[in-house]
């Protein structure tokens, strides 16, 4: 059985099909009231199972277990990092990468130590959704996937590419992939718990809030945390 990842575009070119009228005051997210819908749904799934179970996952697994798993995924995730390196011919940082996953594959165990990183080979965050905005490629609308979250129509595709190459969801047999899935997404939901203190204090509008903050951090990975000025609709040509 294939991937979720890979229906993703499909579903997507219906969407946009059958809400490309919606519009709101915000250029970027013409989709609003279908994204804040599906917002909705992702917050009642999260606080009726996902957070109460990264709740018991924090509780019952003590930090060194959490961090080894932490750390096991983040070196597989490394493989995605060291593609897409390539794919923007930052070889100096594919040579730093490829670096930091033979040491951790190795000498860390299956990536289940981070000795690289005190080796000063930091880790690094690249997808396939940057490589195409490192091309020029432009957002799109800004969408909100069901389970998956905050998006933009160029990140999605790029969420269906990397798929393709993810150690994690292409490992076979399914059940053992499936459970991988579950605890990486369970794992990554309990490291969120401070940030989200931060994010109820500061949100007024948490739907806003949230795709602003997404937004603005996806241009500053794009442009490896330098983005240049953005061109507002009433400034001059």
């Amino acid at each position: 059985m294939r991937s979720t990842f890979f229906r993703i575009p499909a579903v997507l070119f219906l969407s946009l099909t059958l809400f490309g009228c919606a519009t709101n005051g915000d250029r970027r997210d013409p989709l609003e009231p279908l994204n804040r819908g599906i917002y909705k749904f992702n917050d009642t799934v999260d606080k009726a199972v996902l957070k109460p179970v990264a709740t018991g996952y924090k509780e019952v697994l003590p930090s060194p277990v959490r961090t080894a798993v932490g750390n096991f995924f983040s070196n597989l995730d490394d493989v995605l990092v060291l593609l897409n390196d390539l794919l923007q011919f930052k070889l100096e940082r594919a040579a730093s990468d490829f670096s930091r996953l033979v040491w951790n594959t190795t000498v860390g165990i299956a990536g289940l130590i981070d000795i690289a990183t005190p080796m000063d080979l930091p880790k690094h965050n690249e997808d396939f959704g940057q490589t195409l905005g490192y091309w020029g490629v432009g957002n799109g609308p800004y969408l909100v996937l069901p389970f998956l979250g905050p998006s933009t129509l160029r990140d999605t595709v790029g969420l269906a590419v990397d798929g393709q190459f993810d150690p994690v969801v292409q490992h076979y047999p399914v059940p053992e992939r499936n459970s991988a899935i579950a605890v990486h997404t369970i794992d990554n939901r309990s490291r969120l718990f401070e940030a989200e203190k931060v994010f109820d204090e500061a949100a007024i509008d948490r739907y806003v809030f949230l795709r602003d903050a997404y937004l603005q951090r996806r241009r500053g990975l794009v442009y490896d945390g330098n983005p240049p000025r953005e061109k507002l609709e009433d400034d001059e040509d």
